[in-house]
């Protein structure tokens, strides 16, 4: 168990955010491709997965059979309401939480994989959460990533940046569109695996929270003492 666990399992509160997220995430799904993405980021998964910030429950139908569990961390209430739903049609046992990403309530080095799909964005503390993933992970176990961030056009990155010290968190339930998911996993000691970036909407015009990421990070099989 972490030895912080300070965090309390509601903290996330975005009442109006979540409601109006459960029913325009599923139209994301369908129009903009994401249904797709989340696919291919579960596919060839197996044995114990955690997903953090699993918000409706998404991801649940996508996991494969291969998945003997699932524990899926989600602190806001509206959210993990609806996740309970989706877990009860999933095809795979899964197991709703309440709790926080940067104090995970499971036991370290308990998971064959992790997931952290479109969340590293509004979490407090980047580096905390990561860390955390890291915990739990087993030496040589994956992070499947499916992340928004930082764009590698110069412009575009300064509206996001902008965007991120003005509107953007109010709006969105505390999302930031200009962080820099590749560099914040390989700072927390994960080893990059194959990854590849992608606009979603893909052949539209870009939002601030187009420039995606997709790919797979491993935490080493060799301790380093973190």
């Amino acid at each position: 168990m972490p030895r912080n666990t300070r965090t309390p399992h509601d903290a996330v509160h975005h009442p109006l955010f979540a409601r109006v997220y459960a029913k325009l995430s599923p139209v994301a799904d369908r129009r903009a491709g994401v249904a797709a993405h989340r696919r291919e980021l579960l596919n060839g998964l197996s044995g114990r997965v955690i997903e953090i910030g699993a918000g409706n429950g998404l991801n649940f139908s996508y996991y494969p059979g291969t998945v003997s569990e699932v524990v899926a961390i989600e602190p806001e209430r509206l959210l993990r309401r609806l996740a309970v739903e989706s877990a009860v049609r999933a095809g795979v046992p899964v197991d709703v939480v309440p709790g926080a990403a940067e104090a995970l309530p499971v036991k370290s080095e308990a998971y064959d994989a992790a997931v952290a799909s479109l969340v590293l964005c509004s979490v407090r503390d980047v580096r905390r959460a990561l860390a955390e993933l890291r915990r739990v992970l087993r030496p040589g176990g994956e992070l499947r990533f499916f992340e928004h961030g930082l764009a590698q056009n110069r412009g575009q990155a300064t509206v996001q940046r902008a965007l991120d010290r003005t509107v953007w968190p109010v709006l969105f339930g505390g999302c930031h569109t200009a962080r820099d998911p590749l560099a914040e996993i390989e700072a927390a000691g994960f080893e990059l695996g194959p990854y590849r970036r992608l606009r979603v909407p893909a052949g539209r015009v870009p939002t601030p929270a187009s420039p995606c990421v997709l790919g797979v990070a491993r935490r080493p099989l060799e301790s380093d003492g973190r």
